[in-house]
């Protein structure tokens, strides 16, 4: 059995590309990330109105902050996603099931923001992870 299982009951509207509720089985140890934007390691930011540009790059950095804490996407079972307009979220999804495990997609909340850190953030992402016990 899985350390993660997912479900989407009936008795909830349809999803789209997220899973309604997650359980972590016990010992399992949790990760999570800080809230990650699209700037890289060197500090250079995607392009400032390039929606596509900026979720590609904040998930490649939750990746990157994920496999420090020991986690992979497929670890994955609650994604917060936070943005400064919702007319981009046909990108934001497309962009975001390269990422995760579309069989399994994690638990997910987005929410709109008046803004971020910088005005040229469009996107901050965070996630929460489950590695199996060893």
């Amino acid at each position: 059995m899985t350390h993660i299982e997912f479900g989407t009951p009936p008795t909830l509207p349809p999803t789209n590309g997220y899973s309604h509720v997650a359980g972590v089985q016990p010992g399992s140890r949790l990760v999570w990330t800080s809230g990650q934007v699209p700037i890289a390691a060197d500090g250079t930011p995607a392009a400032a109105d390039d929606w596509e540009a900026q979720t590609r790059l904040t998930m490649q950095n939750v990746g990157a902050a994920l496999k420090a804490g020991g986690a992979t996407w497929d670890d994955v079972f609650k994604l917060t996603i936070f943005v400064v307009d919702t007319s981009a979220l046909p990108v934001i999804r497309a962009v975001r099931d390269e990422f995760v495990n579309l069989e399994r997609p994690p638990t997910s909340s987005l929410v709109q923001v008046a803004g971020l850190f910088r005005p040229d953030i469009l996107i901050e992402i965070e996630a929460v992870a489950a590695v199996r016990g060893e």
